[in-house]
């Protein structure tokens, strides 16, 4: 659809594509769906919130590995070498800037046995083809003067990127505008089921909308939608993260910055990252707490992030702290996203993202707007098809459900 076009009323009432959820997820599958000439609608009644308000905006498909986790690490590469095309075009549809960096990630080890657990994830990095580079603790703060003298080691690597999440969504939101998206602020109540195919919803304005197909990307909320049967009901879950933005000081003319790039560390058994944004702002996080629906920011969480951050880099208690917040990440059994059609006919998903939603947008996006618009699913997204949790997935390629898993 041309960015200046109109939609006309039966697209607006009977959309080709009904996304609920107007998080990032959700508006880059409309953006780029609409893109491929369909008509698209968009059920969420604050669209460019979600998970990713709160989320630092990390690129680190490299830092981010995980053993077991070799499949999600080839979507994450590909999504990665995305970003650069995926920044031009949209800033360029949304004429503003998304915040991308290429500054590169430096995660180090403040004891002994966090410099074993390192070099365990090097060795990993490297058997998996990844470009990492092994620094002594001196060399970490040559490039990094704030940190902490006692940085025994760490891991440069110059391919992690970042992105402002709160950037990002507000490009988002203008090039689904500008694309023909029509957004209908209200929250989707229930899935409608007619002769076993999905065909729209109903919001909690009372409005009814159809569509060809429909498309669930709630982040964590997609679990709650009324009206999905059980078999296809996504096994997603809120795991909570609470998040510190701090204002870094103004430099003086040619002098280092107080942070150059981000920075990740685990400190006290939990991984904590600072980000500096070219803004002046520099992201402190993040807590992972299983406590249900709860987004309240506790005086307990603040004060590990600090006394963390602190013992990182020891300046940043002096700098000032401009906000807290806390955010539900959608957590999946195999904390992998589910991407693409359901065994029920007219309704996919997007969603499952876990700690890599904003790096998976690209990726995401072009993978939806494929199935939506050829009832094909790429190569590359196939193996994250949300069938892998159904029970009549063949043996091994099933996953267990959390309610499944053994205690």
């Amino acid at each position: 659809m041309h960015p200046s076009a109109t939609p006309s009323k039966s697209a607006t009432k009977h959309p080709d594509v009904l996304v609920i959820g107007g998080g990032i997820i959700g508006l880059v599958t409309a953006w780029r769906t609409a893109g491929r000439g369909l008509s698209v609608a968009v059920a969420d009644p604050a669209p460019g919130g979600g998970a990713a308000h709160v989320a630092a905006g990390m690129l680190a498909a490299v830092t981010e590995l995980h053993y077991g986790e070799q499949t999600l690490l080839g979507l994450n590469l590909a999504s990665a070498r995305r970003y650069p095309r995926f920044t031009d075009e949209l800033e360029e549809a949304a004429g503003q800037r998304i915040g991308y960096r290429r500054c590169g990630t430096l995660a180090v080890a403040l004891d002994a046995d966090d410099r074993a657990h390192l070099r365990e994830l090097h060795a990993l990095q490297i058997r998996s083809g990844l470009d990492s580079q092994w620094l002594t603790g001196r060399e970490c703060r040559r490039l990094e003067p704030m940190l902490a003298p006692g940085v025994r080691g760490g891991l440069r690597v110059d391919g992690d990127h970042q992105v402002d999440p709160r950037r990002l969504a507000g490009a988002l939101l203008v090039a689904c505008e500008r694309a023909g998206v029509v957004f209908h602020r209200s929250r989707a109540e229930r899935l409608t089921v007619d002769g076993g195919r999905a065909s729209g919803a109903e919001l909690a304005d009372g409005t009814r909308l159809s569509a060809g197909q429909v498309v669930l990307a709630a982040g964590s909320h997609s679990v709650r939608l009324a009206g999905v049967p059980d078999e296809v009901l996504p096994p997603v879950r809120p795991v909570k993260g609470q998040v510190l933005r701090l204002r870094l000081p103004q430099m003086p003319a040619g002098s280092a910055a107080f942070l150059s790039r981000t920075v990740r560390a685990v400190v006290h058994g939990g991984p904590l990252y600072l980000v500096p944004r070219e803004s002046g702002e520099l992201v402190v996080g993040a807590t992972s707490e299983e406590m249900g629906w709860d987004t309240t920011v506790t005086a307990g969480g603040v004060y590990e992030l600090l006394r963390d951050a602190h013992e990182l880099v020891p300046g940043i208690t002096e700098l000032p702290l401009v906000e807290t917040c806390a955010g539900l990440r959608p957590g999946s059994p195999d904390n992998a996203p589910l991407l693409g059609p359901t065994e029920l006919p007219g309704l996919h998903l997007a969603t499952g993202h876990f700690r890599n939603g904003v790096l998976l947008t690209p990726v995401t996006g072009d993978a939806m707007a494929e199935v939506l618009a050829t009832g094909s699913l790429p190569e590359e997204a196939r193996p994250f098809s949300p069938t892998r949790f159904s029970a009549t997935a063949p043996g091994p390629e099933r996953v267990r459900a959390p309610q499944e898993q053994p205690v």
